[in-house]
Formats: C-alpha cells, sequence, structure tokens
C-alpha cells in the first residue's frame, strides 16, 4: 500500500496499537518512527491510542517523555512538534506480566476505560516487540483474560521474526497462537517486506508484458539472492551465537525474496491468493539428505580483518561468544526448486556478516543467446544478461546486456540500464514499517506469512540445520572480515559454472 496521504489510501478503523516491549529497542528505533511517518502522512485513525505494555512500573507522562525523546533521536527526517505532540500526547502505558494472569485482567479494565473514555470502538492490534520466548505465553494470558476474541470489534495479533529456531519449534509456536487467535487474526512480520523494492517485484513481474513471458528455465540460467552485511556481531552474542546466519536470515528474508521471485501468477491480488502461491512454491524446494546438504551448503565464520572502515576481531573472541563455537556468521545454498516452470534452475542464496560491502539484492540471470554470428569476437568477454533488483543500500533495478562499441569495427562491450526509485519518484524516508503496521490496521495480510509459508521455508533447510549440526567442526570454513566471504562459496557456485556477482557493484 502506498502510504504518501494520496486519496487512494483508506484511513482505518479507530483502533489502538499496544506495544508489548514497549520500552526496548524495536519500539524506539523504528515503530515510534513509523507510528509518526504515518500520522504525517494522514494515515492513522481519527481515534488512535497508542498503549506501551511492559513489566516495569511507568506513569503515562515518563512513558510520553520516552516517547518523545526517542522520535527526537530516531525520526527519519525533520519533526513537525505538532502531529508529535498529537502522536505521543495520547499515549498511555499499562503494566502486564505474562507471569502474572491477574495482570492481563487489569490489562483488559485499562484498556476498556480509554476506549470508553475516547467514544471508540474496541478494535485493538497487539504488537509482540518481545524476545521470541515470550510470543507463545503472551498470546497465551490475552486469551485466557478474553482479550483475543472478536465481539464486535477486531483483534489482531503482529508477532516479530524469528519464527522458531526450527522446523518443529515453528510448528509448536504456529499451533499454540492458533489456540488462542484464528490464522485471519495473525500478523507476522518480516520488514523486508516493507520495502519498496521487494513488493515492486510482484509489479515487475506480473504488469510488465516484457519479463512474465521469459521467466521461465526456457529464459532463465540462475537466480542469486544476496544479504551482505559489514556489521560484525556487536553485543548481540549470546543470541548470535545460538542462531547463526543461516537460521536468522534463510527462512525468512531470503526466502521472502525468493518466493517473490519464483512464485506462480496468484489467480488474484488478495492475501490468500498471494499467499498460497508463495507458500507453494517454498513447499516445491527440492528435499535434500544430509550429504545433498554438505554439499549444497557452505558455513563459515569470519576472522579478523576490516568490515565498513571499522577493525573488525575473530567472532570467537567477541563478547558472550563461545572459544569453540561453530556457529557460522556466513551461510550459502544451492537450491532447486522441483515445479514445471523452474526445473533444472539452480538458485544460489548467500548472507553473511563482516563482509566487505552492505547489499541486499535479487540477480536473475538470463541465458545466453547463440554466438555464432560474433564467433570472432572473445565470446568470455561478453556481459552477462542480468537483472538486478537492488534493494538496499540503494533501491533500483538494473538491466545489463551487450552493446556494440562505436568505431568502424564490431566490438562488443556490456551496458546497464538503471532505474532509481529517487528519480522517479519522491519517497520519503521510512523505516520499512509504515506499509506494514497500516496494512495491519486495514486488515490487509498480503505482506505477512501465513503458518503453512513459515513452516514451509523451515522444512527446506531443516536438512542443512542437522548436517551441520551432526557434522560439528567438519566442513567450517573461515573468511577474513572484509572480503566477500569464504573460497568455499566460490567454489560451490564455480562447481555449477556460474560465479558470484560482486558485492561492490552498485546501481550503474
Amino acid at each position: 500500500m502506498s502510504i504518501d496521504g494520496t486519496p487512494r489510501a483508506e484511513k482505518p478503523e479507530p483502533c489502538s496499537l499496544l506495544v508489548f516491549g514497549a520500552s526496548g529497542d524495536l519500539t524506539h528505533r523504528l515503530l515510534l518512527p513509523a507510528l509518526y511517518n504515518l500520522a504525517r502522512g494522514g494515515l492513522l485513525p481519527d481515534a488512535f491510542s497508542l498503549v506501551g505494555v511492559a513489566r516495569a512500573e511507568m506513569s503515562d507522562d515518563a512513558f510520553r517523555d520516552d516517547l518523545a525523546k526517542a522520535l527526537r533521536k530516531f525520526a527519519t527526517g525533520p519533526v513537525d512538534e505538532a502531529i508529535a505532540r498529537k502522536l505521543v500526547g495520547n499515549a498511555t502505558y499499562l503494566e502486564a506480566d505474562a507471569e502474572d494472569p491477574a495482570s492481563f485482567a487489569r490489562l483488559g479494565q485499562g484498556l476498556e476505560r480509554g476506549e470508553a473514555a475516547r467514544q471508540a470502538p474496541a478494535n485493538r492490534l497487539y504488537y509482540l516487540a518481545t524476545p521470541p520466548a515470550a510470543f507463545a505465553p503472551l498470546a497465551r494470558r490475552l486469551g485466557e483474560a478474553g482479550l483475543a476474541k472478536e465481539d464486535g470489534a477486531w483483534r489482531r495479533i503482529i508477532v516479530e521474526k524469528p519464527f522458531g529456531t526450527d522446523l518443529a519449534s515453528a510448528q509448536q509456536l504456529n499451533r499454540e497462537l492458533r489456540e488462542v487467535f484464528d490464522e485471519s487474526q495473525i500478523y507476522r512480520i518480516d520488514h523486508y517486506l516493507g520495502k519498496e523494492t521487494v513488493q515492486n517485484i510482484l509489479v515487475l513481474r506480473f504488469a510488465n508484458g516484457l519479463f512474465e513471458p521469459i521467466w521461465n528455465r526456457d529464459h532463465i540460467d540462475h537466480v542469486q539472492i544476496t544479504v551482505a552485511e559489514t556489521l560484525d556481531v556487536g553485543r548481540r552474542g549470546r543470541f548470535y551465537d545460538q542462531t547463526g546466519a543461516l537460521r536468522d536470515m534463510v527462512p525468512n528474508h531470503l526466502f521472502q525474496l525468493l518466493s517473490l521471485v519464483a512464485m506462480e501468477p496468484p489467480s488474484r491480488f488478495d492475501a490468500h491468493s498471494v499467499r498460497s502461491e508463495k507458500a507453494e512454491v517454498l513447499d516445491a524446494v527440492q528435499p535434500q539428505s544430509e550429504a545433498d546438504a554438505l554439499r549444497n551448503a557452505v558455513r563459515a565464520q569470519y576472522t579478523a580483518g576490516h568490515a565498513g572502515n571499522v577493525e573488525v576481531g575473530d567472532y570467537r573472541a567477541a563478547e558472550n561468544i563461545r572459544p569453540d563455537s561453530t556457529t557460522e556468521t556466513y551461510a550459502a545454498l544451492k537450491l532447486q526448486i522441483d515445479n514445471w516452470r523452474w526445473a533444472g534452475v539452480p538458485f544460489f542464496l548467500r548472507t553473511g556478516k563482516a563482509l566487505e560491502a552492505r547489499l541486499t539484492e535479487v540477480a536473475i540471470k538470463f541465458k545466453q543467446a547463440p554466438f555464432a554470428m560474433f564467433r570472432d569476437t572473445p565470446i568470455e568477454k561478453l556481459a552477462q544478461n542480468f537483472l538486478v533488483l537492488r534493494i538496499q543500500p540503494d533501491e533500483c533495478i538494473t538491466l545489463t546486456f551487450n552493446a556494440k562499441v562505436p568505431g568502424p569495427t564490431i566490438r562488443l562491450d556490456g551496458v546497464g540500464m538503471t532505474f532509481r526509485y529517487k528519480d522517479y519518484f519522491d519517497a520519503a524516508p521510512s523505516t520499512g514499517y509504515e506499509t506494514l503496521i497500516y496494512d495491519c490496521m486495514i486488515g490487509d495480510a498480503i505482506l505477512f506469512q501465513r503458518a503453512d509459508g513459515v513452516e514451509a521455508g523451515w522444512r527446506a533447510v531443516q536438512p542443512v540445520l542437522d548436517a551441520w549440526r551432526n557434522a560439528g567442526t567438519k566442513g567450517l570454513s573461515f573468511y577474513r572480515a572484509g572480503t566477500a566471504g569464504p573460497a568455499e562459496a566460490e567454489a560451490l557456485i564455480r562447481q555449477n559454472g556460474r560465479a558470484w556477482r560482486s558485492l561492490a557493484e552498485g546501481c550503474r
């Protein structure tokens, strides 16, 4: 959905947004600036209430002061004080603890008092900005207190990633959430899907006759999906050493990109149709044995170096990291999709920390044309036909192709055509959460994961998780911080006759 304030965007019904974990980093850095941007665009309800929920005692005034300071610090642009006062001035704070069932009864009473005072309907959006271990207990307490039941008003719950740590835990979390909430009430959020370029994948594919007819195994050689970071683990060592690059990034961010690129055309543009096709293509990822997984996956840790102009130490020397840790900070996979459209087309995925550049992109490599006409031209020097969808740090779409170099002889060289969002659209800076929060309030679930899609993603990576766990240190590689990753990742793609795109290559 557009959040530019145009008449096409409907204003949501009056509602309360309850943020569990309201004093945390996610609320300060992302949710509050996103709410301000929605307010600035006229896309918050007329009767909107922001309610912070946490275990600690805090007065409404102290909560409002905390929000005001956070907004000044993390806003994506200049702050209009009148808009900020209206947003923050209506905020309230309520205490609730999942270990104290009575506190949720008091929470419900506080909500009812506030809604009565505003003469607003009891539409409520519960945002779980908490550690994952709290998702199921909080949902359970909401159900026990009668706060999940829809009785003349809607109730929705937003769950942040990660959705489990493997297939079994994801299935368990889905069961526990659906014991309280109907699937239609659950919004599993992945902020990558709030980015314009990600949403534009659907438009690029299905609104252009130029691309859809050639979006198949007859014309596409392979697909590369990359999410690279220059940051190291920093102070997240305790979390990261229990998680790793594969769990942290692949079943959510990278698979969301894969599903949008590889899905079949939905019968209509609605949540059920789009999410069904996304889940189906993830379910079609070719199953692997542990032996296959070891051949088709690379894991590695970074060692000391310089990344992002910052000196980086060994991963194993970082705070809260086990000195004998086998947790990967880099993962690369080769996957196949078992369906008619993609038979024989490899998908290469890679993600890692402390790399030479920050980059998120999808690169579609088209098959080369026959070169009989140009047999006297150095074929190996011809440009490869890539369609690249760059998501960060700069949003653009680039198509590379061969053209004749001016002159009396036939010489070919690669050229690129680039579409940059900033050149065509005056898009305001955003956090990536604006569209997602807005869609939750209007009940549009297209950009959110459904239970079957989450489980299909974990099912695809489970053989890799099992293989790496059973292999111990065997097969664990290393790469110097500030490089493109381990040599083994280069070997993985080269043994299939391809090569990774450079991480340093920007929008041309």
